[in-house]
């Protein structure tokens, strides 16, 4: 092993973690060099390949990304050691695998989002008939929203370079179609030629944000800056609307509380820290803190959508 003055002269020399991650250090990448070439070819090879489980080769975990797991943690245990705050890796707080599960506490937790979000949608199905004038535009707005939480299941289990990028471009997606759903409620069913010519922006959008980072620059930056910016359009819209409906709709409450809880939790993943029994960080609280919302929010759908039903029935002004 390394001695303790071998450790405290590495780490003494290495600037915080904030700003200097642990897949930086030379005695991270020393292990994981000298483990892939002990460990990843030949017979060591073969008999990793095949003392593998099942579900670890299927969600294509490879050698070279176990020796980075275990070299990892040395790096970790080092720092402790050394009394240094826990190192990043690759961007990522080390999480303990459960599994083939990368961020246990984040896929399980976007499991229960997409779950919420499909009860509720199967919920609204039933109780509100499809003559509703906001029926199919809510169905595709749920439909988005299981995309988002399977993309999202997906990439805490496992990330790579396809689930990255299809978590990031879903989930902005529905930031986007929460805008159009609310256009569609606050001008379209007056207007259904401004809520088309919205939504062929807003597919406009999506489709330059998408193309800048596929094909021009992966910026994290960029990214949540421009999630931020249509998310404030999203909340202020929405928000407006309530304003507006306080005195006439009894149910617009549930619809305020929806989008001031939603960019209001959005504010634990400000809270970054060292996983919780190596396991619960500051992304897998927020998603987690998210599940009970679809519940209020489909409430307030439900409502609305029969609200505009009887509405049209009546032949009343719709606002």
């Amino acid at each position: 092993g390394i001695s303790r003055p071998a450790v405290a002269l590495l780490l003494a020399t290495a600037t915080p973690a904030e700003s200097s991650q642990g897949d930086k250090e030379p005695v991270y990448r020393d292990c994981v060099k000298q483990c892939v070439r002990i460990n990843c070819t030949g017979v060591r090879l073969k008999g990793f390949e095949s003392a593998q489980p099942p579900y670890m080769a299927l969600t294509g975990w490879t050698c070279r990304d176990d020796c980075r797991y275990q070299c990892m943690w040395t790096t970790v245990g080092l720092y402790q050691s050394g009394g240094y705050r826990v190192p990043q890796f690759h961007g990522k707080w080390p999480f303990t695998r459960i599994l083939c599960f990368e961020e246990p506490a984040s896929a399980l937790a976007s499991l229960l989002n997409g779950l919420a979000c499909l009860l509720m949608l199967l919920r609204y199905r039933s109780t509100v008939p499809r003559q509703s004038p906001m029926y199919h535009t809510i169905n595709a707005f749920s439909l988005v929203s299981l995309n988002a939480w399977f993309w999202s299941t997906i990439f805490h289990t496992r990330d790579t370079y396809l689930t990255e990028k299809m978590d990031y471009f879903c989930a902005t997606a529905v930031i986007l179609y929460s805008i159009y759903l609310c256009c569609v409620r606050t001008l379209g069913l007056k207007r259904p030629e401004v809520s088309s010519m919205v939504g062929v922006l807003l597919i406009l959008l999506f489709t330059s944000h998408v193309s800048y980072l596929t094909f021009v620059s992966f910026d994290y930056g960029y990214n949540m800056l421009a999630n931020v910016s249509i998310g404030m359009v999203n909340l202020l819209w929405w928000l407006c609307w309530c304003w507006q409906n306080r005195r006439t709709l009894p149910y617009w409450w549930k619809c305020g509380l929806v989008v001031l809880l939603l960019h209001g939790l959005a504010l634990l993943e400000l809270m970054d820290f060292p996983p919780l029994l190596w396991v619960f960080d500051a992304h897998a609280v927020w998603h987690l803190s998210t599940i009970p919302v679809h519940f209020l929010f489909y409430s307030f759908l439900i409502d609305d959508s029969l609200y505009l039903l009887n509405t049209e029935k009546l032949g009343v002004k719709v606002e």
